[in-house]
């Protein structure tokens, strides 16, 4: 039983790491790169006349073009709201140091317990289960 559990798991992180890396080598060729492979494994398997295969390349080109225009814009976006964030937790850092500086030491105490237990709620998981943000699972691979 553990050798079939066993030989499993290893065929699963061999397809899987197999998956990853065509999704490398798709990430990194171009728009025109694409459009050729798709035209050609069409005109291979669709017998393609030349003339077809020269109309198909331009119609893969036309949108293979606007993929990358939009994934590209959709990258920009997720930097520009990543970078938000940070600006947004550096200002939240400025506010707790300028409301610690006009709180009492017992106050502060009692306003950095109050924060935790607000951060404890927003970490429960369903089931109820607390983690910590040192308990979520690790990426393997050297990250």
């Amino acid at each position: 039983m553990k050798k079939l559990i066993l030989a499993t798991a290893l065929i699963l992180i061999g397809v899987s790491s197999s998956f990853a890396q065509r999704e490398r080598v798709r990430e990194n060729s171009t728009p025109e790169e694409r459009a050729q492979k798709q035209t050609e494994m069409m005109a291979e398997k669709l017998e393609l006349s030349e003339d077809q295969k020269a109309q198909i390349l331009a119609i893969n080109m036309e949108y293979s073009k606007k993929r990358q225009e939009a994934m590209e814009a959709r990258k920009a976006e997720m930097e520009a709201r990543r970078e938000q964030m940070m600006e947004l937790r550096e200002e939240m850092k400025a506010q707790d140091e300028k409301i610690s500086k006009v709180l009492t030491e017992e106050q502060r105490k009692e306003w950095v317990a109050l924060k935790e237990s607000q951060r404890d709620r927003r970490g429960r998981r369903p089931g109820g289960e607390v983690r910590e943000r040192g308990d979520l699972p690790r990426k393997r691979g050297g990250n």
